[in-house]
């Protein structure tokens, strides 16, 4: 098959033009209806986002471990009780204007202008009533430290808010290349910043120095990367426009991050200040693990999704396909497999301090193996302008999710967990069917998309946790943990490889065929 000749040399010298070339010629075995544009950004954009996910959780894991070894779990604990409030704050100061931008064909700077003005407007309100309510926070986490801690970290508010409509801009013209340098350079200052903080003692500060350096610099730098620039002009009239669209993601966007930190709400009020500590450690690796491969498509899904909208149902659904069988091959290898080498990964990582935290990851990974799988189906939902499928959706989701921790708290925080990480793998299946309301997704297309990955997973999970019984490696010094480390990587890894290949996985074939030129060229 021929290749496009927008793979030039430096791509083909990345490791992860992989995902660009794979794309690339599904594209072109699926016909040529697609615009070359389409075809470039969809590829470059898949391209640099797959670099923005790896650099961006590669330097997270190194910048945590440095910080998870030097904090207690107290000190995570404590922060994390606020992050319910900073993110659902930053959802209300957006208001679901990135996704209403991006759908509008041509958005104008009146329609940018007025969406600046309101994220900040929004923000500075949302800040001063945070700050009032400090106390009452801290008086319902009886924990008093958190008045002046939680007025600190709210900051970020305010920080994120100016970069709303430059985030949106970059969004809806995939400038994905440029975001991603940028991120990766202001991780690396901010996480610095934290780690240089907490060798000098500043316990849970250096966690909140490290976010407000982080959302600080992130806007700047997408200002500088932006041509648009606010007018003192205050109108908003565009926004106005845009609030029938954009109300139903807002909504929905507060669901979310609801669902996402209602446990540790939970765990705040009901266990101790380490108990959520562990907890913290555990949601925190997992969603790293799962935003590595959620984040390849969340800034390519729904721009191209939205420019498909109007094409054949077939195409749409080629891609959507596509789309998913790629989140299953890589989410369920990479999500099951850190539940498998939980235990040694923090052991060796962070210390046995946060040993806790290794069982709690394990059962989180199996929701984040599947909410990886999601990000394609949502997406393709909001860029057909049903927000208000999207809406119930998620509604449905938290409520179901709140009965689940309500009702099982009493029973310790392991049956609380383990219900809930299930509950979000069957729902999987809620937005599966909304997608089919679009497109003629048969059941058996998406089980085909995404269970021969699972069920090689499992295999291969099954042989190297077998393999260690017979061997005996049950030992927890230094070098029996890196034995049983290394051993159920390589042995998962060659079990998973071989039934793919046996079972003649397209993608698997591509990215051999992929390979095997690359060595020869």
């Amino acid at each position: 098959m021929r290749t496009f000749r927008m793979m030039d040399d430096q791509c083909k010298s990345n490791p992860f033009s992989l995902i660009y070339h794979l794309f690339m010629l599904n594209l072109h075995a699926q016909g040529n209806k697609f615009m070359s544009t389409l075809k470039e950004k969809t590829a470059s954009g898949l391209l640099w986002s797959a670099l923005n996910s790896g650099l961006m959780q590669l330097l997270n894991a190194v910048i945590g471990i440095f910080l998870a070894r030097l904090l207690l779990p107290a000190d995570y604990g404590l922060v994390g009780m606020l992050t319910i409030f900073s993110a659902i704050a930053t959802t209300l100061q957006e208001s679901g204007f990135t996704s209403a931008l991006t759908n509008l064909e041509h958005p104008t700077d009146r329609d940018y202008n007025s969406v600046f003005w309101f994220s900040v407007l929004m923000g500075l309100g949302l800040y001063i009533l945070l700050f009032l309510a400090a106390p009452w926070i801290a008086a319902f986490y009886r924990q008093p430290e958190l008045v002046l801690l939680s007025r600190i970290d709210f900051l970020c508010i305010l920080t994120s808010a100016i970069g709303v409509v430059p985030h949106a801009y970059l969004y809806k013209n995939m400038i994905i290349k440029q975001t991603t340098l940028l991120r990766t350079g202001v991780l690396l200052l901010s996480g610095t910043v934290g780690v240089t903080m907490a060798f000098q003692g500043w316990a849970y500060w250096s966690l909140v120095g490290q976010q407000l350096c982080y959302t600080g610099l992130l806007s700047i730098g997408k200002f500088a990367l932006v041509p648009w620039r606010p007018s003192i002009k205050i109108d908003f009239g565009p926004v106005k426009k845009m609030f029938g669209f954009s109300s139903k993601i807002l909504v929905t966007n507060i669901i979310a991050q609801i669902s996402q930190n209602i446990l540790t709400v939970v765990f705040g009020r009901l266990f101790p200040v380490g108990t959520v500590g562990n907890f913290t450690q555990a949601w925190k690796w997992n969603n790293m693990a799962s935003s590595t491969v959620v984040g390849m498509f969340s800034n390519v899904a729904q721009p191209v999704f939205a420019t498909l909208q109007h094409d054949e149902q077939e195409r749409q659904l080629q891609v959507l396909r596509k789309m998913i069988r790629f989140a299953a091959f890589l989410a369920f290898p990479l999500l099951l497999g850190l539940a498998l080498v939980a235990h040694e990964f923090i052991i060796l990582l962070i210390s046995d301090k946060w040993a806790d935290s290794a069982v709690l990851l394990q059962i989180l990974c199996i929701s984040g193996a599947f909410l990886a799988l999601y990000t394609p189906l949502q997406n393709f939902i909001i860029a057909h302008r049903q927000s208000g499928n999207y809406l119930w959706g998620n509604v449905c989701q938290i409520v179901i999710q709140l009965a689940i921790v309500l009702l099982l708290s009493r029973y310790g925080i392991i049956t609380m967990v383990t219900c809930y990480s299930l509950f979000l793998a069957v729902y999987t299946f809620v937005w599966y069917a909304l997608t089919t309301k679009l497109l003629p997704y048969r059941l058996s297309y998406f089980l085909k998309d995404t269970l021969p990955f699972l069920g090689a997973m499992i295999i291969a999970m099954g042989g190297a946790w077998g393999l260690c019984r017979l061997l005996s490696l049950n030992g927890e010094s230094t070098g029996a943990l890196l034995l049983r480390f290394g051993l159920k990587g390589v042995v998962t890894a060659i079990i998973y490889f071989v039934l793919l290949k046996c079972a003649g996985a397209h993608i698997l074939d591509e990215c051999l065929h992929y390979l095997h030129h690359k060595g020869r060229a």
